[in-house]
């Protein structure tokens, strides 16, 4: 009779369990999705920074969630604000080695007080995950 009882008690705790285990892996989905938001962020960063000799970095900024605000999925967006004397051709030569230009997911934009804004929005590790509903 005792080994009905840990088997009754098994059965109802495992709901419990199975919630319990689902909320730790949408935490850890969450963790490595900013992580790799900041790392995008950085490269970004340090890439322009190579490419172009005379930058000044005036923002950087990244973000994870729903940047589209259509469906439910995670993206990794990362901002760099920056001026240089260079031409936004220029620019773009310059970092085409790195990045595929296609003017929704990676772009520069130049901005009215005469400073880019390059722009990259790439899928999170953990698409599926509850910051993107």
């Amino acid at each position: 009779m005792k080994w009905m009882k840990r088997i009754g008690i098994g059965i109802l705790s495992l709901p419990v369990l199975l919630v319990i285990g689902f909320i730790v892996f949408e935490i850890f989905g969450m963790c490595v999705n900013h992580a790799a938001t900041n790392w995008q962020t950085r490269k970004l960063a340090a890439r322009l920074k190579e490419e172009i000799q005379d930058i000044r970095i005036q923002d950087i900024y990244g973000q994870t969630g729903n940047t589209s605000g259509t469906g439910n999925h995670v993206d990794c967006l990362s901002v760099v604000t920056f001026s240089t004397a260079m031409t936004e051709e220029e620019i773009r030569q310059a970092m085409s080695e790195h990045y595929v230009f296609d003017e929704w997911y990676c772009f520069i934009q130049k901005e009215e007080d005469g400073s880019y804004t390059f722009c990259q929005i790439t899928p999170a590790p953990f698409e599926d995950n509850i910051e993107g509903h």
